[in-house]
């Protein structure tokens, strides 16, 4: 297990009622669910129904022996797609609701598998999440090593954020850089560290899974 639990340790809190675990889990897979169900719904009658579903998706997570309590930490393909599947169902039951299948309100290319457009909304959504998780975990990592730790954070944002070449991040740091690039790759190491303890909480396997994982959630992007 990764050093930091805390992913496991939210889940579990959100199944059992703390109402600050149920904030950041909202907070942290709101926007894959939101994701998936606007691309589901982006046009027709269910368009204006995609905030209530998401909401709905929640409550279904969070109800008295709801979808996080009977979650599976060695669940095969993790909890990404665990939550798409949650996602998926409370949109068949609104689908339901109208009094027509899936297939007569969506365009025959779009019905929903795992190779479609709407499961790939709701990826790319989770990797967006994925890696600002990392990002958060590599800055709190570097706040308890110290000021040049939190110099490497700086310089991925300025390399990634603000896209900056090192040569002009050297520049504007007074620095060799031959050393501006040691750095950078210190920096790349330690949020690549950093990504594969995310996954491995959210997605269990071996060594060679949690890589693959990665890199399918980097190829999202």
């Amino acid at each position: 297990m990764p050093d930091e639990s805390t992913w496991w340790t939210m889940v579990r809190g959100a199944a059992a009622g703390d109402a600050a675990a149920r904030a950041a889990f909202a907070e942290r897979y709101l926007p894959a669910v939101r994701a998936y169900l606007s691309a589901r719904w982006r046009t027709g009658p269910l368009a204006a129904e995609v905030e209530d579903a998401t909401q709905e998706v929640f409550l279904e997570c969070f109800r008295d022996g709801g979808a996080l309590a009977r979650v599976d930490p060695a669940r095969a393909g993790g909890f990404r797609g665990y939550l798409y599947g949650i996602a998926r169902n409370v949109a068949r039951r609104a689908e339901d609701r109208r009094g027509r299948p899936v297939e007569q309100q969506l365009p025959a290319e779009e019905i929903d598998s795992g190779d479609s457009s709407l499961s790939r909304a709701f990826d790319r959504a989770w990797a967006n999440g994925v890696m600002r998780e990392a990002a958060a975990r590599q800055t709190a990592r570097a706040a308890k090593e110290g000021e040049a730790a939190l110099r490497r954070v700086d310089l991925l944002r300025l390399r990634f954020h603000d896209g900056l070449p090192i040569r002009d991040i050297a520049a504007r740091w007074s620095a060799d850089p031959a050393w501006v690039h040691h750095e950078y790759a210190r920096a790349r190491a330690e949020f690549r560290a950093a990504l594969l303890d995310v996954v491995a909480e959210q997605h269990p396997g071996s060594p060679a899974d949690i890589e693959r994982e990665c890199a399918a959630l980097l190829d999202l992007l």
